[in-house]
């Protein structure tokens, strides 16, 4: 039965975990990927397997396993154990050194010494861990999780509590103890401080403390970065930017050049759902201890990519991810994404993702470990191109709707998908200010009952947002719309 299952694997490609070896000829690389494995999330090496997948044996194989043992006792500190076993397959003898996810980690060459000498496992290659990683590495053996950490330095006045009690649409202020069981506080020598997570997510200045917390959009012209079309950065509050990045989706992915010539309810031509789940995986899982590293969301032509900074926790991998098997990076972070409802169900997402794409007869999107960021990969349905004429269109289109009276359908029809607030409104319809008509328009949609304020007791709340009422959607329908 073992031999059966080798004899699998060794037609299988080298990926994260597994990796043949012709031999000992080179141990240095051999001893490299234990150490990955040991540090990352385990794996298979098989030595007497060509790179072809070729099965050639090893040669005295006695000795050399007691050779490799010794190799890895001398070079590799703190000590590995893996499992060693001789198999034979087609005649011939094969070396399988199993390791697994390391609670000593992280493991180094003694060579290269404790800060040079720890890699970690990337695809099918092993890669030095920078420090930030090495930090991370160590953490999650101590039981440490980073956006819980402290930041002594700070108090509770660094945080936009008014935005807080916005988001959970609060009738009272949040107390002390709301905050230190959401874990946006936590006790440190006596006094009340904010976590790391409170200011990733609510912080007033969180970019002195963390420049990279914000994220990069782009519209790329084809299907590489050579040129590109349009571009934004967001600085938004965590919770909010999750519509800031889908709204810049949304306005490169309108179907039609004139919004008063639609009449489908297929509005985008792009999958918000699917990437809606992609982005808020990204905002939750990117590892924020990193920097010089944003979180990137790139439009192409055939595919959207959404990459953040920071690979899988040890022990876990793509396939894992895939199945619903979820560690969470950022708890404080996830937890408020899960109180707002922006996360559903630990884990869910992610299969969420496959099982919808494969509904919508989508290509089958892909996740990638690329140098030390995960990158989820979208493929679209069909291709998009832009051009200037076409985003010339588009804002040509909305004004002069806004002249003939056709500006209540459009503003209708972008409401179907899912709130928007004015600005987002402005975004989207090509303007480059509120204008007047606009406000008229919002106004007699409102006194029409084909639109509502999502936060109606707070009419001028930063929060506010503008959805379709149930008369509205019947207006949309008996006008074909």
């Amino acid at each position: 039965m073992l031999n059966t299952s080798i004899k699998t694997i060794v037609t299988q490609s080298e990926g994260k975990t597994l990796e043949f070896k012709r031999d000992l000829s080179s141990p240095k690389p051999l001893l490299k990927t234990l150490v990955a494995f040991a540090n990352t999330a385990g794996g298979k090496l098989i030595i007497g397997v060509t790179d072809e997948r070729k099965v050639i044996g090893v040669k005295n194989p006695l000795d050399e396993e007691e050779r490799l043992c010794s190799l890895i006792a001398d070079s590799i500190a703190p000590r590995l154990v893996p499992n060693l076993e001789m198999i034979t397959i087609e005649g011939e003898t094969l070396l399988l050194v199993e390791v697994y996810s390391s609670g000593l980690r992280p493991h180094y060459l003694k060579s290269e010494g404790a800060e040079n000498g720890i890699y970690v496992r990337l695809g099918s290659t092993n890669r030095k861990a920078d420090r930030e990683l090495i930090s991370e590495l160590r953490r999650t053996v101590e039981g440490v999780v980073f956006d819980e950490m402290p930041i002594p330095d700070l108090t509770i006045d660094n945080l936009d509590l008014n935005y807080v009690n916005e988001l959970f649409r609060s009738r009272h202020d949040f107390t002390e103890k709301e905050l230190i069981t959401l874990k946006l506080l936590t006790l440190y020598q006596g006094r009340l401080v904010p976590t790391k997570g409170a200011v990733i997510l609510f912080g007033k200045e969180k970019n002195l403390l963390f420049p990279d917390t914000w994220i990069q959009c782009g519209r790329f012209i084809g299907k590489d970065k050579a040129n590109i079309f349009d571009h934004i950065d967001i600085h938004d509050h965590l919770p909010k930017a999750v519509e800031s990045i889908i709204l810049f989706l949304k306005k490169h992915a309108m179907r039609g050049a004139d919004f008063s010539d639609i009449r489908r309810k297929d509005l985008w031509s792009i999958p918000i759902t699917i990437l809606r789940e992609v982005v808020i995986n990204a905002l939750v899982h990117a590892d924020y201890s990193q920097r010089g590293a944003p979180i990137r969301v790139a439009f192409f032509d055939d595919r959207i990519e959404i990459e953040n900074p920071g690979i899988l926790l040890p022990g876990m991998t793509i396939d894992d991810m895939k199945q619903g098997i979820s560690k969470i990076r950022n708890s404080v972070i996830a937890r408020i994404f899960r109180e707002i409802n922006l996360i559903e169900q630990w884990g869910s997402g992610v299969p969420r993702i496959f099982k919808e794409a494969n509904e919508l007869g989508l290509p089958e999107p892909k996740i990638l470990e690329i140098g030390m960021r995960l990158r989820f990969i979208v493929p679209l349905h069909e291709t998009l191109t832009v051009s200037i004429n076409k985003q010339d269109n588009i804002q040509s289109g909305a004004q002069s709707g806004a002249q003939s009276g056709a500006q209540s359908e459009q503003l209708l029809l972008v409401l179907s998908d899912s709130p928007l607030s004015a600005s987002e409104l402005v975004n989207l319809l090509g303007l480059e200010s509120k204008t007047g008509a606009l406000k008229r328009t919002i106004k007699e949609l409102l006194e029409k009952s084909f639109i509502e304020y999502t936060i109606p007791d707070k009419p001028n709340s930063r929060l506010q947002k503008y959805r379709l009422t149930h008369k509205g959607k019947i207006f949309l329908n008996n006008h074909g719309i």
